[in-house]
């Protein structure tokens, strides 16, 4: 654990400290090397545990978590170079800093085996975030952005501290192994449990986003920059998928709760791709994809079955890299035109040829198309709830179809049909761009040999 934590740290000097000339040079080679030596972590084990110290310790929920937060920090410090290239040198290292402090917190609250760590580092993450939308963001709306993502968050976590606390007092202990091990005394008041459930996953529902409290999330897409788009939707919306795992699988919660989430999480799928249809805006349209597919992570984490569980893994695991490849592709758009609306900045393949493909790449793999990881977690998932109930592939069907549909729209729009009068000259993509992409489709690729590295 500390051989990943105490690089990652170690980060911080190199951002601060590195001449300017090979400023990006050393961050990006450090953290490349830091997400190589993170992949042992993804070896099966038998184990419940392992790496089991007082604190962290990494069994198979988190391990696919933090090899994919790992992985994608080079990635987004790759991502946001041409964003920054007129910035002062003072600026760029700030920035730098700020995406590498994330990077600590979140390690720690996917690998943390006691609850208040895991609730430090869970909101200690949206400090940097807050951070990068508020100075970074393109558009004049960043602030109010930002105070609708701190809202939506903290409103919603301080349920969670307080039964936190609560459970303290009921079992003596925070620590994940032991609390598994102490049986919960049944209270008498009939609405104590259902409410501590409730205020447990309120947290990780808002997080994730569940439809109906997902608000902060679009505002915050469009108005960040590249990497903190990356960063939301690649990482951060795991942790709430991440949570929502870990509370089902410690309290007993009623069916009464069940319901109405499943209902909402399912409703949310088909409404937000809906929306998708309807967007102009780029970024907007795939924040809300993202909350369409979270959708279904929530719906499969709550009827806690192991095959739910495996395919909420693996689309958490595919979404993560889809997505931010999505949104690496729609930075380069709008690096070029400097805009996001769909209707000004199509028909750029004849353009940009090599761009398409990699568009092609992303669009099938959002699509949940064979042979991507991404059709092997929606299948998976789809079958459990169907499982659990028929009528849920009504919900579920309609949804895919309705994502096929936004996203060969999505692809359209942006490759195809005649090129807007305004633009006359766009400069050629780079090889940076050329390997971020790589590497965001490559694991992908690569993962469906072995799937059980991430199920």
């Amino acid at each position: 654990m500390l051989k990943i934590i105490i690089p990652t740290i170690m980060l911080l000097p190199t951002a601060l400290l590195s001449p300017t000339k090979f400023l990006w040079t050393n961050t990006t080679s450090h953290s490349l090397l830091i997400a190589l030596i993170s992949l042992h972590w993804l070896t099966p084990s038998y184990l419940p545990y392992k790496n089991l110290t007082q604190w962290t310790g990494i069994d198979q929920i988190s391990s696919p978590l933090l090899a994919l937060s790992c992985w994608l920090l080079p990635l987004m410090i790759l991502a946001s170079q041409n964003h920054l290239q007129h910035e002062p040198p003072t600026r760029k290292r700030i920035f730098i800093t700020t995406i590498i402090m994330v990077q600590p917190f979140i390690i720690l609250a996917f690998s943390a085996t006691e609850l208040t760590m895991f609730y430090i580092s869970f909101e200690a993450t949206l400090i940097p975030t807050l951070i990068l939308i508020t100075r970074w963001g393109n558009q004049p709306e960043r602030l109010s952005a930002g105070i609708y993502l701190l809202l939506y968050t903290l409103i919603s976590s301080l349920p969670l501290l307080v039964t936190l606390l609560h459970l303290h007092t009921q079992t003596g202990t925070l620590y994940l192994p032991m609390i598994k091990l102490t049986p919960l005394t049944p209270p008498t008041d009939s609405w104590t449990t259902p409410l501590t459930s409730l205020a447990l996953l309120l947290a990780f529902m808002v997080k994730a986003p569940l439809y109906g409290v997902h608000l902060w999330l679009p505002k915050a897409h469009v108005e960040a920059p590249i990497a903190g788009s990356m960063l939301l939707a690649a990482l951060l919306l795991k942790l709430g998928g991440y949570g929502i795992m870990r509370i089902t699988l410690l309290t007993n919660y009623s069916e009464l709760l069940l319901y109405p989430f499943l209902i909402l999480a399912l409703w949310g799928a088909l409404m937000t791709s809906s929306i998708c249809l309807r967007q102009t805006d780029l970024k907007a349209l795939i924040a809300y994809s993202s909350v369409s597919h979270m959708g279904l992570v929530i719906a499969a984490t709550m009827i806690q079955t192991n095959w739910s569980f495996s395919g909420a893994m693996i689309l958490m695991i595919s979404h993560g890299l889809t997505s931010s490849m999505l949104f690496c592709l729609a930075n380069t758009n709008y690096e070029r035109t400097h805009s996001r609306i769909l209707l000004l900045t199509r028909g750029l393949q004849p353009l940009l040829p090599l761009m398409a493909t990699w568009w092609l790449l992303a669009n099938l793999t959002n699509m949940a198309l064979p042979p991507t990881t991404n059709l092997m977690a929606e299948l998976t998932i789809m079958i459990s709830l169907f499982n659990w109930s028929p009528l849920t592939l009504l919900l579920t069907g309609t949804a895919t179809l309705l994502t096929a549909s936004y996203t060969l729209f999505m692809f359209l729009t942006t490759q195809r049909g005649p090129l807007p009068s305004h633009i006359t000259t766009t400069q050629n993509s780079s090889t940076r761009e050329h390997v971020l992409m790589a590497l965001h489709i490559t694991p992908l690729l690569l993962l469906i040999l072995k799937p059980e590295l991430i199920a």
